[in-house]
């Protein structure tokens, strides 16, 4: 028994030293991290960043063009600098990429631009035609802008169009896809499961739930949504074809005409290219190095050009910090991007608290005279977006106007809390509309009955037990119902009521239809085609302000946040480089891309299980 006794004490012990090694071990590690940061820090000055003189400025755009970044917190964001780790969503910020094209323009030790557009992925049109106009002002510098790649995505291509040299590798690839909307639909698969599906809605387009209710796209929205995708596809051809000085018709549409051409190229992507235009030589990596340093001359190595990357440039010429406020009148911007959910949510999503909490700090801040509410968003809870709108209204109420600049998406709750705005603008390729509103819910008591489980018992009133384990009473369906319809009837009145129209002229162009930008400019439910700095201004003329300072509304960090964001974004410098951990994304991709639909519907949480959401409008 006592042997017994001795060796469990024996494993506990062990186990605990086991625990108390590792505890130690971590937070050693941790205060060496920190002690490391303060020594980068007192030493800052020595390993100062500068813009080495006669050098290319490489745009290496990492991530998803975004308006603004979700929120991570400081030491997070320290250790994936430290050791290279990239987000599983690593994403640029928009403004970022502006101000730095802008900065280098002007800069006199910057001799050329060069493109690496590699690692961009997912990015509205409406954010690509910003910087294609940033790109097209550079070029009054005089300094060349070279796109060189050994592929072009179509969005890399929009960008890489705008250069004067577009190189593409001899084993190269680049192709048209064009734009399309295909989803997974999960009918059958709930039928197997012996799950019933109950949906409410109205709008004859509002397509969110189709996938929970058929096995393909209902023609309404097939309809629908060829419609503003055709319109975008078209935005987008002229475009490309004017900046590369080519018939709008010369895109390959059809695989036989592509077959064709390809045929007459041997078969060789990259040659296709040259043939037809697109690029303006096959170069290899070194061939087109060489040609930059012929500009701009060799590195310190001998072994590149004379550069200074995007980050680093951005290091120099955007402060960590924000700057120090000053005595102007301020024009502010509060950034809405994402879903619409319910409560408060982080930096980079929108939550009807937090999102409602900003506008209100713009309120009460007696500097701010005027609002834009940048709107990214495919919509969301109908109940956070209301409580956002009113939050606008408040704004109106005590006389500091509202411009609402949409970005790439402003549909269905996007439009909702942008509908009470002053003035809207939205780009010409901004999707929006969709305005209609659904709920839905699966119940599980055939699945249940099937494994042989019941839900039975009493209750005081008709609504006792209601839930997933128990069929839904035809009587109940009829409230939820009745409940979407007025709910419907609320946004075309709001609409209605802003836009100066008739509720039958608003349900004419609602029941959920989505329609690109240049469309709703023709429909009455956008002022103006813009961005975000003629929303600026459009919100400075409405406050009659003609010297102002833009400021945007960001939740206020600690003094302790503060400093720990510095310390952090200081030490970061001296870790890069450390380690580089390779990462394999095939299988987590697949496994996003079948359960992308699915996560989307099952984020939302309304308190009233109604949403004003576009799942249609994801590309």
């Amino acid at each position: 028994m006592s042997s017994r006794t001795s060796w469990t004490k024996s494993l506990f012990i062990g186990l605990w030293n086991a625990l108390n090694f590792s505890r130690k071990l971590f937070f050693n590690i941790i205060f060496i991290v920190i002690f490391i940061a303060f020594i980068s820090i007192f030493f800052k000055d020595n390993n100062k960043i500068t813009v080495p003189s006669n050098s290319a400025l490489v745009l290496k755009l990492v991530g998803n063009l975004v308006i603004e970044k979700e929120g991570v917190d400081p030491f997070t964001e320290f250790m994936q600098e430290a050791f290279e780790q990239e987000d599983d969503n690593p994403e640029v910020l928009l403004q970022d990429v502006l101000l730095t094209i802008e900065n280098a323009k002007q800069d006199r030790r910057i001799k050329a631009l060069v493109l690496d557009l590699h690692g961009l992925g997912s990015a509205g049109l409406d954010k690509l035609e910003q910087i294609a106009v940033a790109l097209e002002d550079f070029k009054a510098s005089e300094k060349p802008i070279y796109a060189i790649g050994d592929y072009f995505s179509q969005n890399q291509y929009y960008l890489a169009s705008r250069a004067d040299h577009l190189y593409l590798n001899p084993m190269g690839f680049m192709m048209f896809e064009g734009y399309g909307r295909f989803g997974m639909y999960f009918k059958s698969a709930i039928e197997k499961l012996k799950a019933e599906t109950h949906v409410f809605k109205v709008g004859t387009y509002k397509s969110a739930v189709e996938p929970y209710i058929r096995d393909d796209m209902s023609d309404a929205a097939k309809e629908a949504n060829k419609a503003w995708l055709t319109a975008m596809w078209t935005q987008y051809k002229t475009s490309v074809a004017a900046a590369r000085g080519l018939d709008v018709n010369h895109f390959d549409e059809e695989l036989d005409v592509f077959l064709e051409k390809f045929e007459q190229s041997g078969g060789d992507f990259a040659q296709y290219a040259l043939d037809f235009g697109w690029v303006d030589a096959l170069k290899t990596r070194e061939q087109a190095l060489q040609e930059v340093v012929a500009v701009v001359g060799k590195d310190e190595s001998g072994k590149g050009f004379n550069a200074i990357s995007y980050k680093s440039y951005l290091n120099i010429i955007k402060p960590v910090l924000p700057n120090l406020t000053n005595n102007l009148d301020k024009v502010a911007i509060v950034v809405a991007k994402g879903t619409i959910l319910n409560g408060t949510k982080k930096p980079g999503q929108i939550g009807g608290d937090s999102t409602a909490e900003l506008l209100r700090k713009a309120r009460y801040d007696k500097s701010v005279k005027s609002v834009v509410l940048y709107v990214d968003s495919p919509g969301g809870s109908a109940f956070a977006s209301e409580i956002i709108r009113q939050e606008v209204e408040n704004l109106q109420a005590i006389g500091k106007p509202v411009v609402a600049v949409m970005s790439t998406y402003a549909a269905s709750g996007g439009y909702w809390i942008s509908a009470g705005a002053d003035k809207i603008l939205a780009a010409p390729s901004t999707i929006t509309g969709s305005i209609g509103i659904f709920g839905m819910f699966l119940t599980f008591e055939n699945t249940l009955d099937y494994l042989g489980v019941h839900t039975d018992g009493v209750g005081t009133t008709e609504f006792a037990g209601m839930g997933i384990t128990k069929s839904l009473d035809p009587k109940v369906a009829a409230i939820m119902q009745r409940g979407i319809e007025h709910g419907y009837d609320q946004f075309i009145s709001l609409v209605a009521d802003k836009r100066e129209m008739s509720k039958e002229q608003v349900d004419e162009i609602a029941q959920g239809r989505v329609w690109i930008g240049d469309t709703a400019l023709e429909l009455g439910l956008v002022d103006e085609l813009g961005y975000l700095e003629d929303g600026v201004k459009a919100a400075a003329e409405l406050a009659n302000l003609e010297t102002y300072d833009t400021q945007y509304i960001q939740r206020t960090l600690t003094k302790n946040e503060l400093f720990w964001k510095e310390l952090f974004q200081s030490a970061s410098v001296s870790f890069k480089g450390a380690f580089e951990i390779e990462k394999s994304g095939t299988i987590m991709g697949l496994v996003k891309e079948i359960t992308a639909d699915i996560e989307a519907v099952s984020k939302l949480n309304d308190p009233k299980g109604v949403y004003a959401y576009c799942l249609a409008c994801e590309m």
